[in-house]
């Protein structure tokens, strides 16, 4: 029982307004996101490819069950902030991998948010139309 949570890691990922909480246990290659399938929780293609990512990078595909909690954003966001977890689960797993990653930007925490809506003004930036007369 114990060597087997000491094999459990469990990391947090963030995008935008999306947190991820990702488990990372020794197994078979199950992703399991929110209690679904990661198949059906992505249907894209480009997200699963997205979410898939650090696994490519390290060679350690098919290794590991994965369960992600995630909440909050879009799914793109939501696709960066599980990779962003696994990545940093992985380098708890083995740190010789912390370099490869590193080099592929996935241990790199996004920090563009969407900015205010300021008053005065329909959008953050855009402005009303000027008229002179």
């Amino acid at each position: 029982m114990v060597a087997e949570e000491l094999q459990t890691i469990q990391t947090v990922g963030r995008r935008k307004t999306a947190v991820a909480r990702v488990l990372i246990r020794p197994g078979e290659g199950e992703w399991t996101i929110n209690g679904r399938p990661m198949a059906e929780y992505f249907p894209r293609k480009a997200h699963q490819i997205r979410v898939e990512e650090p696994l490519q990078v390290t060679e350690m595909g098919g290794r590991f069950d994965i369960q992600i909690r995630v909440r909050g954003g879009g799914l793109t966001g939501q696709a960066d902030a599980i990779r962003m977890g696994v990545s940093r689960a992985l380098v708890a797993f083995d740190e010789e991998q912390r370099p490869a990653l590193r080099s592929k930007g996935l241990l790199t925490r996004d920090p563009r948010k969407v900015e205010r809506k300021k008053p005065g003004r329909p959008k953050a930036r855009k402005r009303f139309q000027f008229s002179k007369r």
